[in-house]
């Protein structure tokens, strides 16, 4: 008996030690010379173990199975870095890592393509990117304002009083485009108008674009293109950081963000922006104001918890609150809904809830995402009352694994809407959308891959829609990369909430019938070129692009000065065209980023004796680029940076007297920033350099209250010459 509990006792030790001892640590700094590199991303690849490097470049990987792996560590304007490891038990790895500067853009971390953590050189999607630190070389209020600094990018003015806009990408308006905060949609329908202006660029850590349909993976909106903002993880933020700058026309942008060190399981982020803009110009002398006077409270708090087994948890959540005015300089608060005093003025508040959550169970990468909003506006476009609300409540239900030569990704989603105002339109509109989506991801051999998906998506007036994509990437050489995209989209309109012409002047707005989802075709075509020259390098870019819309809802503002018509096209409507892309690197501290989108936008229409013509789309420019130049000189910490857009003549609306084709124009802006150990920089610098503005962007604007006054005629910018100072502060 003696001996048999000693046998026991030595076998249980031996299966306990062996327990304990099949977990290793991999520990180490990451550097680029004698400078720490903090918050890299560091992963074990094809596994969910990922850390991020502290402000000294120190990380920590624990709880690591024993057997070997691909060590993989990315930071922003580095080159990745791989390393083959060994795990042994009980063991600890220790490292120490050197990074390279990367002089192609190309190793950065995207997730919009294909709702997964990849590489941009890997991603069977082309996905732009626009890091935070390019959001400082030109700053703005707000992230409508940075995304069109992308070629074939356009910021579309729709009215001239209230400055309403959206986005154009590839010549398609803004409803085509839908915009996501950290993957979930929280920008749409009502949120379009005015909740996008309300997004401050500060709690932004990058940008990613989409050109061409995704409603496979994000359903309805997502025809013409996703503009994903990811916000700032809070271990990659300073403990405080702040920001300011102002304006010599009195607009006072402020951002402040704190982030607690809580524990080392849980990491939290306060962040704030204030805008003020209150003073009145009338540059083109129309007695309204050319920009409107605003005054914008944006609050937002995210937590993220590190759990067992590296599973995800994290939650956000914004308040906005905004109070603009446009109109007559005669106006004040106090002649709110006259009709002897033209202004619009629209109260905005809005409240938005994002988060994920990775159930634990074990093997298996099965996480929610979901999101709520709450979208309130009151406001008066002259005697004209309209109020609205809506709330969106989205979850997602997604599952993603890997096996062999297959990434496969499968989710169902759900999307309730509930929408009322008093307008013309459906007063009370409630919406239930349910979805299924499937995508898998083959890499059939090194460098090439073959994304297919397709979407289901029931909806309660129009029934069961199947969105179908295909994605091929090809590599043909080290530097070299074709990827074909061919799609289908649809869009289920919301005609007062999209469409601010519908709201603004004195129009009478007609819908002609029953509007009908709008279906698209997509193809996009892009071949990558990445080439180096001594020791600088860089890369070329050419999309070529083709969309086919059928039952495309448009506008028709020429049949009758005093209507809009809305109904769906008989015709179809076409979006082709070419953009290419250069960024390049120089020896010396230089970069250059330049492209140009040359395209043709249009809808065959038939005539009253049923003959087809083309019409070309209005506020669409055939060729339009844009470019940054940036210098850094190093030995006194200061650079200049250089950006600016050109855009060719665009098609007009038809109005009495007023051209029916733009000029061609250029926006160009400057700036200088002076750093100090990466803790403080100032900054100042001349926006739209050449003082080009439009005229009036107001149609007989001597009488607001008349049938024919009109606010549609915005087609570029609004806003003179103005010069601006800043400081940037941040505490590690």
């Amino acid at each position: 008996m003696k001996i048999f509990c000693t046998l026991l006792i030595l076998f249980l030790t031996i299966i306990f030690a062996h327990a304990q001892s099949t977990k290793g640590i991999i520990q180490g700094k990451i550097s680029a010379g004698n400078q720490p590199i903090p918050f890299a991303n560091i992963t074990l690849e094809n596994t969910q173990i990922g850390n991020t490097s502290d402000e000294k470049g120190i990380f920590e990987l624990k709880n690591i199975e024993v057997g070997n792996y691909r060590l993989l560590i990315s930071a922003v304007g580095y080159e990745l870095y791989k390393a083959n490891v060994v795990v042994k038990a009980e063991e600890t790895i220790r490292l120490k890592v050197q990074l390279k500067e990367s002089q192609l853009n190309l190793d950065e971390v995207v997730v919009t393509g294909t709702m997964k953590e990849t590489f941009i050189k890997d991603s069977p999607v082309k996905v732009e990117v626009i890091t935070q630190k390019f959001l400082q070389t030109n700053p703005t209020n707000n992230v409508i304002e940075a995304v069109q600094t992308v070629n074939g990018v356009q910021e579309q003015i729709n009215c001239g009083v209230c400055a309403t806009n959206d986005i154009h990408i590839n010549g398609m308006e803004g409803p085509y485009t839908l915009v996501l905060i950290d993957g979930m949609p929280i920008v749409s329908s009502l949120a379009t108008v005015y909740g996008f202006n309300g997004i401050p660029t500060a709690l932004v850590d990058r940008i990613e674009i989409i050109k061409g349909p995704s409603s496979t993976l994000y359903g309805t909106e997502a025809v013409g293109g996703v503009i994903n903002i990811i916000t700032t993880k809070p271990s990659k933020m300073p403990i405080i950081n702040f920001n300011i700058f102002y304006t010599t026309h009195r607009e006072l942008n402020t951002d402040l963000a704190v982030t607690p060190r809580i524990s080392d399981k849980i990491t939290t982020t306060f962040s704030a922006n204030y805008y003020r803009n209150q003073y009145r110009l009338d540059k083109n002398e129309d007695n309204f104001t050319d920009v409107p006077l605003t005054e914008r409270l944006s609050l937002f708090n995210k937590w993220v918890f590190e759990r067992k087994h590296n599973r995800q948890a994290s939650v956000a959540a914004r308040y906005y609150t905004e109070n603009r005015f446009g109109g007559t300089l005669q106006w004040e608060p106090e002649h709110r809904g006259s009709s002897q005093i033209y202004g619009e003025s629209i109260r905005t508040n809005r409240f938005e809830l994002i988060g994920t959550y990775q159930l634990p169970i074990n093997r298996q990468n099965l996480r929610i995402d979901y999101s709520y909003n709450r979208h309130l506006q009151d406001s008066y476009y002259g005697h004209t009352y309209y109020k609205a609300a809506q709330s969106v409540y989205f979850a997602n239900l997604v599952w993603d694994k890997s096996f062999q030569n297959h990434d496969l990704l499968v989710g169902s989603t759900f999307r309730y809407q509930s929408y009322e105002d008093n307008s013309a339109a459906d007063t009370d509109d409630k919406r239930f959308v349910p979805g299924i989506f499937i995508q898998d991801e083959w890499k059939f051999r090194p460098g090439s891959s073959l994304l297919t998906g397709v979407r289901l998506d029931h909806h309660q007036k129009h029934g069961f829609i199947v969105s179908p994509r295909i994605n091929l990437k090809q590599s043909l050489g080290e530097y070299t990369t074709a990827r074909l995209n061919v799609g289908t989209g649809f869009r289920v309109v919301n005609l007062f909430t999209e469409d601010h012409a519908a709201l603004t002047g004195a129009r009478t707005v007609v819908i002609e019938n029953d509007l009908q989802p709008e279906a698209s075709y997509n193809a996009t075509l892009n071949l990558n070129q990445g080439y180096t020259f001594g020791e600088s390098a860089g890369s070329v870019d050419v999309d070529i692009f083709y969309t086919y819309f059928t039952n495309k809802i448009i506008p028709d503002y020429d049949t009758d000065p005093n209507y809009i018509f809305y109904d769906n096209l008989e015709g179809f409507g076409i979006s082709r065209g070419i953009a290419f892309n250069v960024q390049h690197t120089f020896l010396f501290p230089l970069r250059l980023n330049a492209g140009a989108t040359l395209q043709d936008v249009y809808e065959m229409k038939k005539d009253a004796l049923g003959n087809r013509l083309k019409e070309r789309q209005v506020f669409t420019p055939r060729l339009s680029g844009t470019f940054v130049v940036g210098y850094q000189f190093k030995k006194a910490n200061i650079s200049v940076d250089y950006t600016g857009r050109v855009m060719g003549p665009q098609r007009l609306p038809v109005f009495e007297n007023r051209p029916t084709q733009s000029p061609w124009y250029s926006i160009q802006n400057v700036q200088i920033t002076k750093e100090w150990k990466k803790a403080f920089q100032l900054y100042g610098g001349i926006k739209n350099i050449w003082n080009f503005t439009q005229d009036s962007p107001l149609i007989n604007w001597q009488t607001p209250f008349d049938p024919s006054f009109d606010t549609a005629y915005a087609w570029g910018p609004l806003q003179t010459r103005r010069l601006y100072l800043g400081m940037r502060w941040n505490i590690r």
